[in-house]
């Protein structure tokens, strides 16, 4: 049973002033360092001195009181905690402006990245293995379909539960739990051998890095001063920029080498599409190795109580910021910091037995904790920004899956415009021994004609007699015969299974040795290339966009940064009714990519700002998990228009853009203000 209470903590200020001066400083250094010479355990001294950690007074009053069963009306109790929460927010935000922006922000700013970059390569990976992995899966478009979604779904419960968890366990801690979880799974994906066990693994892998957005976010906002957090922010988005290129760079250097691959039997195989899948892991793990030498966030320990732990983490960011500037003799000046009022549920343990019910009370905690975003002073914010995230989100990934469909779509056109048409053609004792392919032939007659060593691509025979023919060593694709007649022909090792004979008749004919493998039919490996390129192309684009939010973020604001870009993003949607062949769709595929990423910058440094400490990685994970839910809403509702119409997608992109535009201008500026 969870109970509620108070923790009574109560801080002096030493003379009402939270800094001592330079000189004072120095003495009490050096005061501490001869207390703690030659120090036993049998002294009873102040842990924290060993650190040289001023002796915080509230410890003190509150170890006293700690006995003392005190509660508190809960609405004057609430009202006390957020003037903690106001107080706390302007001294840290002095804080952090003594401790300077330097070498500590710009290492955390590298670790972060990786994180990030790490969600950029997971967006990708399954898109680039799909050409190869469905032949090894026999995978059908059902399938595929799936197995593009599900990541999404992952990301999705991720972002929900890492989000939640991150503002009750810790920024750091949940991240790494997070990779983990990612990087085991990634390992994994690349090894399994079935359909299932792939689609289970990508999952999870999906689940663990869905939490990376939300907690990268907040985590480096929590190191960064006012006039710096929204162009840093910005910067910090370009990794995920870093990812996407990664992920198209390694497809187009390992997939192709088929070479590197071996199989034992034909019960397991590692062809380089696996190799491809271990690589995209390589971000992830990076990310774990550097974040364990970094601290936790010093605002989240102070608003949970740990003042001690808060202020040698804050006096490391001095330090390291003031020996790389050349001032290592500067010493950090604040002797105390505000620690917010806790309202921690006090556990019987004498009724509890059962670790299950530690395990709800927390779970309570986390469920209650993301309820408070639709407290009625943030539940306008929080439905503003559910429509703003949405709407993005829908348009964004809608049309990023819509412009590849359109470009095979287009491809596919255009190929079917040079087949070649061949009618009632006769053919008699010749040998057949090179690739055919794109064409159709009706009415023909084949009399003693050798088919081998070949292969047939998208071929159609219509109305044919095939006579005393002789197939050999055949590989096909897309390949019909369609109310064809075989008389005494013989087919051998070849992959003509009956499904592709179609209405056709079989007279003192045989199938020997037919080819082992999946009978379904697959794109032109070739194709696999032009997907790399354009996602390659469409990432690229992306770095003017985020260089311009960068450096006009701070200048311009949050809200013109992020209505403009929609706005833009909007008018260039009706562009895509002139995408007429593929170069174009390229080409407005990365114009739309490049606007619309300073809108995603704008988002993100506004979601870390618009919500207290203690609830933000909750709300930006469950705004994230929308953001997915709306990905996956995005991407199979325009599929199922390509080749139909374009204007639905149109309309459908423009018209969230606008709602998305139009609603962002009615949430609160942050720039300029202090980090709740």
């Amino acid at each position: 049973m969870c109970l509620h209470a108070a923790q009574i903590n109560y801080y002096d200020h030493y003379d009402g002033s939270y800094y001592r001066s330079n000189s004072r400083a120095n003495d009490d250094e050096g005061a501490h360092s001869d207390s703690t010479e030659g120090h036993d355990e049998d002294d009873e001294i102040y842990e924290g001195e060993y650190q040289g950690i001023p002796r915080n007074d509230s410890v003190e009053k509150a170890d006293g009181q700690v006995g003392q069963s005190q509660f508190r009306d809960m609405t004057q109790y609430e009202g006390e905690r957020r003037k903690d929460q106001e107080e706390l927010a302007q001294q840290y935000e002095t804080i952090l402006q003594e401790c300077g922006h330097g070498r500590f922000q710009w290492t955390l700013y590298f670790v972060l990245g990786l994180a990030l970059m790490a969600d950029g390569v997971e967006i990708f990976v399954v898109g680039f293995v799909l050409p190869s992995a469905e032949k090894d899966m026999c995978l059908s478009e059902p399938n595929k379909g799936m197995l593009g979604l599900i990541v999404y779904l992952g990301m999705m419960v991720g972002a929900f539960v890492w989000g939640g968890l991150a503002d009750r366990i810790g920024r750091r801690q949940t991240l790494l739990i997070s990779l983990s979880i990612n990087s085991v799974f990634a390992f994994f994906s690349s090894f399994v051998q079935g359909y299932s066990s792939f689609l289970f693994c990508r999952l999870l892998s999906g689940v663990g890095i869905g939490g990376s957005i939300p907690i990268v976010f907040s985590y480096y906002s929590e190191f960064l001063a006012q006039e710096k957090r929204g162009e840093h922010l910005s910067w910090l988005c370009m990794f995920w920029m870093f990812g996407g290129i990664y992920a198209a760079a390694m497809a187009w250097a390992i997939i192709p080498h088929y070479g590197w691959s071996f199989q034992m039997g034909s019960a397991y195989q590692f062809h380089s599409w696996r190799v491809f899948v271990l690589v995209c892991a390589f971000p992830s793990v990076a990310a774990i190795a550097a974040l364990t030498t970094m601290p936790e966030s010093p605002r989240f320990f102070l608003e949970n109580g740990k003042h001690d732990e808060a202020w040698m983490i804050l006096k490391q960011v001095h330090d390291t910021n003031m020996r790389a500037k050349g001032y290592p003799e500067r010493v950090f000046s604040v002797t105390t910091i505000k620690t917010v009022k806790q309202m921690d549920e006090l556990v019987d343990m004498v009724s509890i037995v059962h670790w299950t019910q530690i395990k709800s009370c927390f779970i309570f905690q986390v469920w209650g904790n993301f309820l408070t975003v639709f407290n009625p002073e943030y539940r306008r914010i929080t439905y503003m920004m559910m429509a703003v995230w949405f709407s993005m989100s829908f348009s964004y990934y809608g049309l990023t899956v819509w412009f590849p469909d359109m470009i095979k779509y287009l491809q596919k056109q255009e190929y079917s415009s040079r087949t070649k048409v061949f009618i009632k053609e006769k053919v008699e004792h010749m040998t057949f021994n090179f690739t055919l392919e794109n064409q159709i032939h009706r009415n023909g007659e084949y009399f003693n004609n050798k088919f081998l060593n070949l292969k047939m691509k998208s071929m159609v025979f219509e109305d044919s007699l095939f006579e005393e023919c002789y197939f050999e060593d055949i590989t096909s694709s897309n390949t019909f015969f369609k109310n064809c007649t075989f008389i005494s022909t013989l087919f051998y090792n070849t992959d003509l299974f009956k499904y592709r004979l179609i209405n056709s008749k079989l007279i003192n004919s045989t199938f020997l040795h037919n080819k082992e493998g999946c009978m379904l039919d697959f794109s032109d490996e070739n194709n696999a290339y032009m997907i790399y390129f354009v996602s390659f192309l469409g990432t690229l684009a992306v770095l003017p966009g985020n260089i311009v939010s960068a450096l006009l973020m701070d200048k311009i604001g949050r809200l013109r940064m992020l209505a403009g870009s929609s706005v833009i993003s909007c008018v260039s949607c009706f562009f895509l009714s002139f995408g007429n062949s593929e170069s174009a769709m390229i080409a407005l595929l990365c114009l739309f990519g490049g606007i619309s990423i300073a809108s995603w910058n704008a988002l993100d440094v506004l979601t870390v700002e618009l919500y207290p400490s203690d609830k933000r990685t909750t709300a930006f994970g469950f705004l994230n998990a929308l953001c997915k839910l709306a990905a996956v809403l995005g991407i199979s509702i325009f599929q199922s228009f390509v080749g139909i119409t374009k204007a639905v997608p149109i309309l459908f992109a423009s018209g969230a853009l606008a709602v998305g535009s139009f609603l962002a201008l009615k949430l609160p500026e942050t720039r300029g203000q202090v980090l709740q």
